[in-house]
């Protein structure tokens, strides 16, 4: 069925504000509002404006959720055999058991060569699936670039908008075969994003690339997650394939027009185009029940007291996986001046600035990450530190347990950056920053 577009027209609200009236009941849920509705006036300021995205809920049997088109990649490398190996027939087993008729599975293998067991096909024996991956064995290098660009390639025998396109990537080791750096895995998430192929990685034990991994599943807007042991990958599979079977909309793109004299300053923790006064954010996908959202820093020229003034308006497109209709909708946000600076805390919203605080926090992390690289292990412990302190303020301040424990992560993360910790506690630290700069659901 060919996506058709359905516009929704906007309705002016009592409180100034405009939303997006619905055609039906299954719509993806648009709310952008300012961490301080209230700013101070006869000067510039500098906020946040959140657009809000969450997916709806999907009937209680889940019988309207879209197909999939999934490639398993599994390394079967000379470092996967024993545990590991078992650990991931297992996971690998137990998500094809989730799949149905109408859905699309392949299998492919790399070690030093690539070797595509199971060929995309509809999923109408499970057993003979499962037993293809049962006989899995280990040994061999790393040749990852090509079990993504195979797994690429299976997909592309039945992409479609109407399905769900994802490559599940799986490793324990470095590339060692192939284009082997973060670039060149990046480069090759962003080429597959424009096709509709999305990447999740998996990162399996300590001696893996996790800069690497995490550059393929953020460029082509995946999940990526760090599993320390084999017992975990049944767990990971499950969530990723939990996340999988919930996708209720795809080509979401996000655009925000600031309102002339408004300068848009930065995107925190996505990757954005900003041209003049208009900002556009493409997410993949949205998934049933949960939340994804886009921190926009703004600079507002001086107003003056008792005054409203429009930021900017907000358009989301996105294709509906139920409906197969092109949805948009539409919603503005604006400020009001005051002299009266008690009123600016007092009106704070309290979940956006919880938010934002969060992502500046995870980008001050990654910089302390990037500092003990560096060798400069006191000056990343500093900003651990500083930073933790930072982040339980804020979640006293603004109520906010996810902040309070990210504050006492950061404090943790410094005292795990001597030689004996690090190689490990890098990877638990990248794990979370994907996690907070994603918002992912696992």
């Amino acid at each position: 069925m060919k996506l058709t577009e359905k516009i929704l027209l906007p309705v002016l609200l009592a409180s100034g504000f405009i939303i997006a009236v619905p055609a039906s009941a299954k719509q993806v849920k648009l709310e952008v509002a300012m961490a301080e509705p209230l700013i101070l006036a006869e000067k510039k300021n500098t906020t946040f404006i959140k657009v809000g995205l969450t997916g709806f809920d999907f009937t209680k049997n889940g019988t309207d959720r879209a197909p999939v088109n999934v490639a398993i990649v599994l390394d079967k490398s000379g470092s996967m055999d024993g545990d590991k190996i078992i650990k991931a027939r297992e996971a690998a087993k137990m998500a094809i058991r989730r799949l149905n008729e109408n859905d699309i599975v392949s299998v492919v293998l790399y070690d030093s060569t690539v070797r595509v067991i199971v060929p995309a096909t509809k999923v109408s024996d499970k057993d003979a699936i499962c037993a293809q991956i049962d006989r899995i064995a280990a040994n061999g290098s790393t040749s990852l670039f090509a079990g993504v660009s195979k797994g690429a390639a299976e997909i592309r025998k039945f992409i479609n908008k109407e399905r769900v396109n994802r490559v599940l990537l799986l490793s324990d080791g470095q590339a060692n075969i192939g284009p082997k750096s973060p670039g060149a895995l990046g480069e090759l998430g962003g080429a597959l994003i424009k096709e509709g192929i999305s990447v999740s990685t998996i990162g399996l034990g300590s001696g893996y690339n996790e800069d690497l991994m995490f550059k393929l599943a953020d460029r082509s807007d995946g999940n990526h997650a760090f599993a320390e042991n084999g017992l975990d990958l049944v767990r990971i599979f499950d969530a990723e394939f939990g996340e999988i079977l919930s996708v209720v909309a795809q080509e979401v793109l996000v655009k925000i027009k600031c309102d002339k004299g408004v300068r848009p300053v930065r995107v925190i923790g996505r990757d954005a185009e900003i041209s003049g006064s208009n900002t556009t954010v493409l997410l993949n996908q949205l998934y049933s029940g949960q939340e994804k959202y886009i921190i926009l820093e703004v600079e507002i020229p001086a107003g003056h007291a008792k005054t409203t003034r429009k930021i900017a308006n907000v358009e989301l497109s996105y294709a509906n996986m139920t409906t197969n209709t092109t949805d948009v909708l539409a919603s503005t946000v604006a400020v009001r001046f005051t002299n009266v600076e008690n009123e600016i805390a007092e009106n704070t919203n309290k979940d956006v600035m919880a938010n934002c605080m969060l992502q500046v926090g995870t980008m001050e992390n990654n910089r302390a990450l990037a500092l003990r690289d560096a060798g400069k292990i006191e000056e990343a412990r500093k900003v651990l530190l500083d930073n933790g302190i930072r982040l339980q303020a804020a979640g006293h301040r603004w109520g906010s347990k996810d902040l309070s424990l990210y504050g006492a992560q950061n404090k943790s993360d410094a005292g795990q950056l001597d030689k004996k910790n690090w190689l490990l506690n890098r990877k638990k630290m990248r794990d979370t920053q994907y996690k907070n700069l994603k918002q992912r659901g696992y």
